[in-house]
């Protein structure tokens, strides 16, 4: 039962309405008026500071501010990078074949390359012959 009382009571406060009244500090004259509740604040705060966060992201996402990020970048930067990688790939690639005929030579030169010459009789016709 007093678990109940206590829901009940945060339940009562969160919905109590109070009066917020901005007043005119020489005049004591009320400018505006609010009527809230707690939950009333809760919920607005809640939203004001989601709507913040999402303008913010959407801002430093899809404007050029993304670039002043450290480690972001700029589009020139990028597309060197990219064109460095590409360089560097045929590079490596060209290493790799000029190293394998270097070793093709070498093995060749020192008599251990593995040669599977072709043993078949090829016969060729002779031209100079009619055939009769």
């Amino acid at each position: 039962m007093a678990e109940n009382e206590v829901k009940q009571s945060t339940f009562k406060r969160l919905t109590n309405r109070y009066r917020l009244i901005v007043m005119n500090d020489h005049t004591y004259e009320e400018i505006i008026t609010f009527k809230l509740t707690r939950l009333s604040v809760y919920v607005l705060s809640c939203l004001i500071f989601v709507l913040l966060v999402g303008l913010t992201t959407a801002l430093i996402s899809f404007t050029p501010l993304k670039f002043y990020i450290p480690g972001y970048g700029s589009q020139t930067e990028r597309k060197e990078l990219t064109n460095l990688k590409l360089k560097t790939d045929s590079l490596e690639t060209y290493i790799k074949n000029r190293e394998a005929y270097w070793d093709n030579v070498k093995n060749i030169i020192s008599g251990k390359a593995d040669l599977n010459l072709d043993t078949a009789i090829i016969t060729i016709p002779n031209l100079e012959q009619s055939p009769e």
